[in-house]
């Protein structure tokens, strides 16, 4: 080591300087995070979480023995395969038939268009209990469409079949609106490459058309199963409302009311309720899946 090496000062690292801050930032339209996010949980407290633990705690009120007494008698699990599975099957006819209603009107013109556009949207301006009258007039025994099917055997008023019927009726768009703007983006030009390729017209649709509208599909029949469950005033007009047979659970809820059984309403509400989130959270995770592989 040398003297100059030595009597050389040192040289200070620099620090690095901090990046400046712009002077004017930039501002979003919408709120910021911290009041957004106040706004929703506040709202989302109000409408929903508050009533559903107002349910809870109300059924609560009961001892244990008590609530699986009323939650799971013999008339409330009745109306619970009816409920459920009404609702599942109508969501099932609309899944297909809703496809089918949003292909015709995406990808093809014809006469009347317009008109079939505006009635699937229907059963969301029509009061359900107008919805119900009308069901049941067409599906009665004497009614119009009920007359040709008494003397083949089917009774579809005041029956099962009818409340299928009428989830059917108010779940279609759902699943059709929902499909619409996947099937607007999903090009022609797609089918017609997968065509080019010497894909036949079922191969092209089971593994171009249904992949894609998968996601779609899963939200709109979601919608539909949920609305289906929830759904009173356009069944039981239809329905017969005969325990043990065609007895909805939103009208055991109702009954028990009138009778001023309110832990026991409450009771059957959160048996409705934890299975809904149950079948719900299924369907989302299905969703989840298919949106992922898809």
């Amino acid at each position: 080591m040398t003297a100059d090496t030595v009597l050389a000062p040192r040289k200070r690292p620099v620090a690095a300087r901090p990046p400046r801050r712009p002077l004017f930032r930039r501002r979003s339209a919408i709120p910021g995070f911290g009041l957004t996010l106040g706004v929703t949980l506040t709202l989302l407290s109000l409408i929903v979480l508050i009533p559903l633990s107002a349910v809870a705690l109300k059924a609560a009120q009961l001892s244990p023995h008590e609530f699986i007494a009323v939650a799971f008698s013999q008339r409330a699990l009745a109306a619970y395969r009816l409920t459920f599975g009404a609702a599942l099957v109508a969501a099932l006819i609309n899944g297909v038939f809703g496809v089918l209603t949003a292909w015709a009107l995406v990808r093809y013109d014809f006469p009347g268009k317009g008109v079939v556009n505006a009635l699937v949207d229907l059963p969301f301006a029509l009061p359900t209990a107008v919805a119900g009258i009308a069901l049941a007039t067409l599906y009665a025994p004497n009614g119009w469409i009920g007359a040709y099917l008494t003397p083949l055997g089917v009774k579809a008023a005041y029956n099962p079949i009818g409340v299928v019927i009428a989830l059917t009726f108010i779940g279609l768009p759902f699943v059709v609106r929902t499909l619409e703007p996947v099937l607007r983006d999903l090009s022609a030009d797609v089918e017609e490459a997968a065509a080019s390729l010497g894909a036949s017209r079922l191969a092209t649709i089971a593994r171009v058309v249904l992949p894609a509208l998968a996601p779609a599909w899963m939200t709109g029949f979601a919608m539909a199963f949920a609305r289906g469950v929830g759904e009173y005033g356009s069944v039981i007009f239809i329905a017969g409302n005969m325990p043990y047979k065609s007895e909805i659970a939103p009208l055991l809820i109702i009954i028990q009311l009138e009778q001023y059984e309110y832990q026991a309403a409450a009771a059957i509400a959160l048996v409705m309720l934890a299975v809904s989130f149950l079948m719900l959270f299924v369907i989302n995770a299905v969703q989840a899946w298919a949106r992922r592989y898809s």
